[in-house]
């Protein structure tokens, strides 16, 4: 069964998402959406890496906030509801110098004032070599 709030989405209904901001700018990439996990992708390469040439920490955490707080985005209804994160962790387990890196983010947790995301990122030979925990507000639409 699909956590989704609308249940027929797709990765081309997430296109536009992320326009003009920082998520551009590393050009990350939707890869897939599931009935219970969202992916997005992003490459290593000299805007997302750091002087030793290894994909930045910062970056991977970008990345892991920005599928976790879609996810979140996705799950609630956008009209009554707005999502904020309120704490991210990451343990980089292993370094990546090149190709592309897939985020993928699962609910540990979705109710109704927070949700709580587990995110794993794979390198391109899917190898783990960063997990990471989003803790996401849900806060009513001020009128």
């Amino acid at each position: 069964m699909s956590i989704w709030f609308h249940k027929k989405i797709s990765v081309d209904d997430l296109k536009g998402i992320g326009a003009n901001t920082m998520a551009e700018f590393l050009d990350l990439k939707w890869e897939e959406i599931g009935d219970n996990y969202l992916k997005l992708s992003m490459p290593v390469n000299t805007k997302t890496q750091q002087p030793y040439g290894f994909l930045h920490g910062g970056a991977s955490c970008v990345l892991a906030e920005t599928v976790g707080s879609v996810a979140s985005a996705l799950v609630i209804d956008q009209e009554k509801f707005y999502c904020v994160g309120l704490e991210i962790n990451a343990n980089h387990l292993r370094s990546v110098s090149e190709g592309i890196v897939t985020a993928t983010a699962s609910p540990l947790h979705l109710g109704k004032s927070t949700h709580v995301w587990d995110i794993k990122i794979h390198d391109q030979e899917q190898k783990l070599f960063c997990v990471s925990r989003l803790t996401v507000a849900i806060l009513p639409v001020r009128k």
